[in-house]
Parts: structure tokens; sequence; C-alpha cells
């Protein structure tokens, strides 16, 4: 660069506030430092949803990149926006501009396309610059506008991935939503208010109605700004109506002309994914609520991808393939469904897609715990939509594979939990009973392994609303009362436990004699057994317990059997007849060895090990617990896997290693706050 030479710079002034992004800086920094192409410049395509802040973040690395090296034909920038008629861009004027910005008058620029391509590549050969160009929809569109220089380098913004620029060229810088403690800082930054600090629980209620979205942050910090007399927490509740009803601005805009660029089916999916239960949505559940093919809704993915108004790199951090909108975009798709859906659109959506989440739900279910009892039977298939692509352990021949089938049951039903929720909120609204009952049942399998989630007891109160408005089944009221009664007494409501208990009890004479019913008999009498336990009554519990496992005998069910004969073994130990406790536990535990009852083998070990452990058998102690330990981990179980880090710390401890026994209570502790067990 020539000293007192003027160096054009076509950017706005620097953004007033702006926070975080230091990693996409570095690294574009980084790939601009090792560039080594002589004749094609280096892109750096910075992509997500409108309202993340990439201009600003552009114009923030192009002038990085002009304080660090001398770029002696500056910065050029051009809004591609700006030269589309109907949306569609014309690169010829786009480059008229560039080649105006080079110094080429306006009456010496080439008049045929294909001329003044390569008049602007002859002006580039040497050129030594950094050209923003903005708003790109397609790599087509930014590959005419290349400088022929390896000296220079393009940033380009874009709402949606740029695929088709050469492998090798390009820096893919991809926005994520603003965290939590970034977008807290932003926000601060753009108010300065002592509300934030004096109220931090509406300020992060701010924050999060933003979702990480920088525009949305500036909209909520002028409404912080504008109202300076009102407690944030009104001013809370007007946020969240404007951006309900209005959007954000200066993107709202831009999410209008996105959408109205889709194909049909696209457009469709869009307005129907705010009314998806639950925040989050698979390829699996768009397709069921969309009504689509397979392959015609995956093409609207990507194309609600490639538009910007859906960020698909999300499929990758969880094993269900989960996305989601952010809040101001699914604000926005609600917004263009009240104007744009049908008729019925959005119900008869939601009904599809709950007839097929309930039968994912159940198929998961059976895959986690193996066939037991339950009361709705396995619903039909959605025509046109394939379920989840799990796999049924019994149909494995190798324990490892059916144990790593039923374990991947379980994750899905760990990850989809709260739309699992969600659709027990939504089917119970719509009046369809037999999917709140038939919910229950999964959220009964996951709640055994993670306790204490306020959830639950909500979707088993409404598992017993539904089964007495529905009045004409004897079997849903018993099963559901017994369900909800569990965690109410892990809850510590005891009374009301025996309440919905006896209530069970009393429904027990509205059963016929088929095979359920029995069992449902049977099951009760252990529930009623098990709340006797939970008020130490162990010899009452005992003599229920012995009562169901005769029934079970009775009917014939040998599960039933083999989980009494464990719950007598619990009882015994509670009473402290360690003799027979360890004979009815050995019994559980061989026999749900055998049956491949993955929890049972793990919780009959671990009870096993605590009689072995009074026993004075300490080692083989140990080895049961370490069996359990490893299930449960398995089973991402957090409740199993605390109380046996807090088993191995009593064993530690009474054998001397002080340093052992108190790493695993430390890891106890970690497990119950990660879970909310505490």
């Amino acid at each position: 660069m020539v000293e007192g030479t003027v160096v054009r710079v076509e950017l706005p002034p620097e953004p007033v506030y702006f926070v975080n992004r230091d990693d996409e800086r570095e690294r574009a920094l980084r790939a601009v430092t090792e560039w080594r192409s002589r004749s094609r410049p280096l892109v750096l395509a910075l992509s997500g949803p409108g309202g993340l802040g990439k201009t600003e973040l552009a114009g923030l690395i192009a002038r990085t990149l002009l304080d660090r090296r001398p770029f002696a034909d500056g910065v050029l920038s051009v809004d591609l926006d700006d030269f589309r008629a109907d949306g569609v861009l014309d690169p010829g004027d786009v480059l008229s501009q560039l080649l105006n910005s080079l110094d080429v008058a306006p009456d010496q620029v080439q008049a045929q396309y294909a001329a003044r391509c390569r008049q602007y590549w002859n002006r580039t050969s040497d050129a030594n610059l950094v050209l923003l160009l903005d708003n790109a929809r397609y790599a087509s569109e930014v590959v005419p506008l290349l400088p022929a220089s390896g000296d220079s380098v393009v940033i380009a913004t874009s709402h949606g991935p740029l695929h088709d620029l050469e492998a090798g060229t390009a820096v893919d810088l991809a926005l994520p939503p603003l965290e939590e403690r970034a977008a807290t800082e932003l926000l601060e930054l753009i108010v300065r208010d002592h509300r934030l600090a004096a109220d931090p629980e509406a300020a992060r209620a701010v924050v999060g109605l933003c979702d990480g979205l920088p525009a949305a942050l500036h909209v909520a910090g002028r409404w912080v700004r504008t109202h300076r007399l009102r407690p944030l927490s009104r001013i809370l509740a007007d946020l969240q109506a404007e951006l309900d009803e209005k959007g954000v601005s200066g993107v709202e805009h831009i999410w209008d002309t996105a959408y109205a660029g889709l194909s049909r089916p696209a457009a469709l999916l869009y307005r129907l994914l705010p009314h998806h239960p639950g925040e989050t949505f698979t390829l699996h559940s768009a397709t069921a609520l969309s009504g689509l093919e397979p392959e015609a809704c995956q093409d609207a993915l990507e194309e609600l991808d490639r538009a910007g108004l859906l960020d698909l790199r999300l499929l990758s951090l969880t094993e269900a393939g989960q996305m989601r909108l952010p809040g101001p975009q699914r604000g926005h798709a609600l917004r263009r469904s009240r104007r744009e859906a049908a008729d019925g659109e959005v119900t008869e959506a939601q009904a599809r897609l709950l007839r097929w989440f309930v039968r994912q739900a159940q198929l998961a279910d059976r895959f986690t715990a193996g066939r037991r009892l339950t009361v709705v039977d396995l619903l039909d298939p959605v025509p046109g939509v394939p379920d989840v692509p799990l796999q049924d352990p019994e149909a494995a021949v190798e324990d490892e594979v059916r144990a790593e089938r039923a374990e991947r049951a379980a994750r899905w039903l760990d990850e989809e939990r709260h739309v699992l929720f969600a659709c027990s909120r939504l089917a119970h609204g719509r009046g369809m009973d037999t999917e709140v009952v038939a919910l229950s049942e999964p959220v009964w399998t996951h709640a055994l392994d993670h306790p204490h989630q306020s959830e639950v007891i909500e979707v088993f109160r409404r598992a017993v609303d539904s089964a007495v408005r529905h009045g004409g089944n004897a079997g849903w009221l018993v099963r559901t009362r017994c369900q909800l009664a569990r965690p109410l007494w892990e809850s510590g409501e005891l009374s009301e436990a025996e309440v919905q208990l006896d209530s069970a009890m009393s429904a027990l004479e509205l059963l016929g004699d088929s095979e359920r019913d029995r069992k449902l008999a049977a099951s009760a009498l252990e529930f009623r057994g098990m709340l006797k336990g939970v008020r130490g009554e162990w010899s009452a519990a005992l003599a229920d317990f012995a009562g169901s496992r005769d029934m079970h005998r009775a009917i014939p069910n040998p599960y039933g059997v083999l989980l009494q004969t464990y719950r007598m073994g619990e009882a015994s130990a509670k009473a402290d007849d360690l003799g027979t406790a360890h004979r009815l536990l050995s019994e559980a535990y061989t026999g749900f060895v055998a049956k491949k009852r993955e929890r049972l083998i793990g919780r009959s070990a671990f009870a096993l090990a605590g009689v072995l452990h009074r026993l004075g058998r300490t080692d083989e102690a140990r080895e049961l617990y370490q069996q359990s330990l490893e299930r449960a981990d398995r089973r991402r179980s957090g409740f199993d896997l605390a109380r046996v880090h807090d088993a191995l710390a009593e064993l530690d401890t009474a054998e001397g290693h002080l340093v052992e026994a108190e790493e695993h209570r430390a890891a106890a502790r970690t497990l119950r706050r990660r879970n909310g067990l505490v």
C-alpha cells in the first residue's frame, strides 16, 4: 500500500454492541493467513438464519483483515438483495457496481454479460481486496463475482449454507444462536439498566424469550429502555405479545421474503412446524406432521435449510436427530400459519402426528422394557409415514445386540421425553383418551429410570382423567391409578397415593377373567404392597407381594412370578431376614438374567449386593454393585447410578478405602444435581 493512498472501504460503521463470535473470527483470520492459492480467492461463508448478526460479523472480520494485512484495493461491499427483481438476482448489475468501485467508468463497462465477466476478471487478476457479498442465496450467485486473484478474500453471508462452492476454497462459518451467557451480556450492553441485576430471574426470562437471536435482543433492549418505570416482569409479558404479533423488526421482512420463495410442500411444512408438540421435531415426526411422502419431506426440510428458515446442523447433536425453530422464528412460522393455513390443516396434521407418535412411543417402550402388562394395544402404522428405525431386541440372537437395541430405545424415550409430555397434553385437550392412556405406558418406563420429574405426575393425572372420562374400560382405571400412585408416594404424597390405590382396588370388581385382567389384579396388589413398604410396614408388604405372586402363578405369568419374588426379597431384607432375602433375590436375579430383562438384572443385582454386604461377603457384593453400575450407565439412569455410587462408597468406607469412598460420594452428588434428584 502506497503511503498517503486512500483505501476504499465500503463498510457501514461498526456495530455499537457486539459480543461473542470469537471462535468464528479466529477461524476466519487463521484461514486467511494459511491461504496459498495464487489465482482463486478464499471464501469465508457465514451462514445462519436472519437476525444472528452475520452482516455485522462480516464487517468486523473485514475491518480486522484490513488492519492486519495491506489490502491495497480496500474493501468492497455489495448487498445482493439490492439487485433482485422478483427474487431473481441479475449478476450483470452486480458486476457493474463492482467495476465502478474498481474505478472503471460507467461508460467503459462492457454491455454483454460474458464480456463484462471477462472485464471483471481482468481487472481483479492482480487485485488485493476484501469483497463482502451480503445476503447470497445460492453458491451460483457468488461464483461469477469472485475476484480472479488468490490475494483477495471474499466474505459471503447467507441464510442457508452455500453447498456448491468448490471444496477447499470456502471456509464454512455457520453461526449458532448466542448462548445464554453471551446473550445476557449483549442485553446488558444494550440496556445498562439496574433492573436486570435487581430481578435476575425476569432478566433471564427476557433473554430466553429471544432464544439467542441478537436482533430479538435489540428489540427487547428497546422495550426495556422505553419503559423505564415498569418492572421487568411486566415488560416480559408485553414483549412476548409484541414478538408473537409483530415479530422481530428488521428480520421479519427477511423471513417473509424467504417464505414467499418456498415451494408449496416446504411452505406447508413451515406453517405446520410451530404446531408440533414440544419444541423439537425430527425428520420422522415432521413427515408425520406434514403428511408429505418421506422423500418430499426430506426435500422440504433441505429447502427450509437453504432458505435460512431452519438449521439442519442440529441434526448431528442428538441420536434422535432433533431440530427446532428458535422462538422468534417459530413465532414467524405461526403467524404465516394463522394467515394462510387451510381450514382443518393444523387439526388434521396434529391428529396424524399424535397417532404416529403414540405408536413410536409404544414400540420404544416395548423394546426398552420387554413385553409386559399394558392396557392399550399397539396402534396401527400411519399410512405413508414410516416408523422410527428402532429394532426389536427380541429379534436379535447375540446378547450384546439385544442390549444395544434396548439401550437405543431407552435413549429415544429419554431424548423425546419433552415431546412425549407435550403429546399427552395435546391428546388430552383433543379428547383422544385412548392415546392419552397409551402414552402413560412409555412415560412409566422412562420414569422408572428417571424419577421425580414434575411432568410425570401430570401425565399420569391426565391418564386417570381420560380413563374416568372414557368410563368404559375398567382396566384403564386400575392401571392409570396405580401408575399415578407411585410418583405420588415418591414425592411424599402418601395419603393421595393411598386414595388412588384404594380406587384402583375398588375397580378390580369391574374386571373380567381375561389374562390381562388377572395380571392387572395381581399388579394392583403389588402396588399396594409397595406403598406399605414406603411406610415401613414390611411384614404387610411381604404378604401382598406373596399374594400377588400366587396370582401370577395361577395365570400363569412367569415374569410376574419373578418380579414378585424380587419384591419379596427386598421386603425380607428390610425386615432383616437376610437368609430369606438372599434366597429370594438370588432366584430373582438368576431368572431376570435368563429372561434378559436389563433393568431388573441391574436392580436385582443391586438388592442382592446389599444383602451380601450385610452378610460380610463383600467381594461378591462389589462385583454385583459394579454390574449394576454398568447397566445403569447404559440406561442413563441417574437415579440408579447415584444409589449404586452411594453403596460403593459405603463398601469402600467399611474396607478403609476412604479416597475411593469420597470419589463415589462426589459422583453420587453430581448425578443427583444433574438429574434433579436433590
